[in-house]
């Protein structure tokens, strides 16, 4: 069935336009999914997972968080923005543009999208929420040589470009967006930290946020994921001490789907992964709605 995309600008709280695409096919869709994507992750990268979840029967919406892709401002420099506005501000203007009050919404969250699922305001919306490669970040998860690699981008190379550019060319460090230098900041705090942003102190609120959540949810970590590990995912989760949660360890040796790592969960020869999260889905959206 032909799947039909549209550009869109979503606007949020406080005012911030995103760049988001809708993906829905020419029947009816019977709910929808908000894909919130990784750090540094344009939506583009998205966009496969998307077509095929809107041939399913869920109209899907991707974005691009403020300060990142299509919704960057002309320059970075200078730029101010809080790391978590990309949930609380973000990815709650999404869920509303999805219209969670007539239809389930569901969430699937890539690393940062499910990470930081606690932080969205009203997260009642939210019917299900499947996430792929979420932890807390901690370096100490991190095997082997990829551990010196990152302290090497947190404590050297990072700071120093970060400084001197006046936002994080990330583009230089790793694949993916360039970044608002309030985010690099922040990301090497919850780094720092074995249970990432519940233990920073900037953020005494966040175990009580996260307490707060009801919403079912799975969490997928592939075996060969160096930035998040299952013990990095397990680290995390300690916050939902209110929700049903479960946890699907990607076996990278027997699941006949090749390397995964941090990325692959999103690319073409992911599509098993995908079906996991439609069957999720679609039970969920048969059992009646939660009051």
């Amino acid at each position: 069935m032909p799947v039909l995309q549209s550009q869109e600008s979503i606007t949020t709280t406080d005012g911030v336009q995103l760049a988001a695409t809708r993906f829905r096919s020419e029947a009816d869709a019977h709910s929808a999914i908000l894909v919130a994507g990784a750090t540094a992750v344009p939506q583009g990268f998205y966009r496969r997972f998307a077509q095929s979840a809107a041939e399913r029967g869920f109209e899907t919406l991707t974005l691009d968080y403020r300060g990142t892709g299509q919704s960057r401002p002309a320059s970075l420099r200078g730029y101010r923005m809080d790391f978590t506005d990309w949930a609380r501000r973000d990815m709650d203007a999404a869920i509303d543009a999805l219209n969670p009050d007539a239809r389930p919404v569901f969430l699937v969250g890539h690393s940062y999208g499910g990470m930081a699922f606690g932080l969205v305001p009203r997260p009642d919306r939210i019917r299900g929420m499947y996430g792929f490669g979420i932890g807390t970040g901690w370096d100490g998860f991190i095997p082997g040589a990829e551990r010196w690699r990152v302290r090497a981008v947190w404590n050297l190379v990072g700071p120093a470009l970060t400084v001197t550019h006046g936002y994080l060319p990330w583009s230089r460090v790793m694949s993916g967006e360039d970044l608002p230098s309030d985010i690099f900041w922040q990301w090497r705090r919850w780094c720092s930290r074995r249970f990432g942003l519940l233990d920073d102190p900037t953020l005494p609120e966040a175990r009580e946020e996260y307490a707060r959540v009801t919403t079912p949810m799975v969490l997928a970590n592939a075996t060969d994921d160096l930035w998040a590990q299952p013990a990095a995912r397990d680290a995390i989760m300690t916050g939902y001490t209110s929700a049903p949660w479960r946890t699907a360890d990607i076996d990278v040796s027997t699941r006949g789907i090749g390397a995964v790592g941090h990325m692959g969960y999103f690319r073409e020869r992911a599509v098993p992964l995908w079906d996991d999260v439609f069957r999720v889905f679609d039970e969920l959206r048969r059992e009646p709605a939660p009051r």
